[in-house]
């Protein structure tokens, strides 16, 4: 699968870009006053101590639970609950392809989802990867964007994570496209549920391993899950920010040339 590997290197790549922008972002000016704070983030005195209650709790519960997850469960296992939580995923992604007026691509998830439900046991397989047809994440925070809503200010949500507030407002009908909603014993779907968060969880380790060994993982956060939901949205080819360039050159001619 070629194009989900360059997807996962792009990703990977803007990531540690991010984390060195996040380290340079935080180092005192040369008048030794502070930094100016991102026109992005504008809530982040309120963003920052959410975001430290976040990783406070997520150390405590989920992400020790991810740790025993990897090292009990064997991979094969952790693969199939994988491709069976991006499975029921699917619908969602559909919904919004077809909002976007990506009409090829809604049909093509939509066989995607029919193919993994029947002949990948119930989405246990990835069999429609293996015949070509890969995974194209969409969401309703996606669609707004496409549609022309603004991101609007960069936000943490308590147990949720970042956000933007666009996306934020989007949880509930993401939330609501997912099939496992309507199964009606309550017992079973909420282990399921379980299930499915710890192993995303458990995926998520090496990238929040990185941030948390960042110069400052609050910044080094918000940067990457930006550029992220950037490159979701423009579906891997975003337009390049001149802005961003224009101001690192000018910030390079500062620098004094090596002897």
């Amino acid at each position: 699968m070629p194009d989900s590997v360059d997807r996962l290197a792009g990703l990977v790549l803007a990531a540690l870009v991010c984390l060195q922008l996040g380290a340079c972002a935080t180092q005192p000016t040369a008048d030794g006053s502070k930094p100016a704070r991102s026109p992005a983030d504008p809530w982040e005195p309120l963003n920052r101590p959410i975001h430290t209650f976040n990783a406070a709790v997520d150390g405590v519960s989920l992400r020790l639970l991810a740790k025993g997850y990897q090292k009990v469960v064997p991979a094969f296992m952790r693969r199939g609950v994988g491709n069976f939580s991006r499975n029921l995923r699917a619908p969602l992604h559909i919904i919004n392809n077809f909002l976007q007026g990506k009409i090829g691509s809604g049909f093509k998830q939509t066989g995607r989802f029919v193919m993994n439900t029947t002949f990948g046991i119930g989405g246990l397989m990835d069999v429609a990867a293996d015949a070509g047809i890969d995974v194209e994440i969409e969401d309703f925070g996606q669609t707004l964007a496409v549609w022309g809503v603004p991101d609007g200010p960069f936000v943490i949500i308590p147990f949720f994570g970042p956000r933007t507030l666009r996306d934020a407002t989007m949880i509930p009908l993401n939330f609501l496209a997912d099939p496992l909603l309507y199964y009606d014993n309550a017992s079973v779907r909420d282990k399921v549920y379980l299930v499915r968060l710890i192993d995303v969880r458990a995926r998520l380790l090496p990238g929040s391993a990185v941030i948390r060994a960042a110069y400052d993982p609050y910044i080094a956060l918000r940067e990457a899950y930006l550029q992220h939901r950037r490159y979701l949205i423009y579906d891997g080819d975003p337009p390049e920010d001149d802005d961003f360039y224009e101001e690192f050159l000018d910030e390079e001619e500062e620098f004094p040339e090596e002897e």
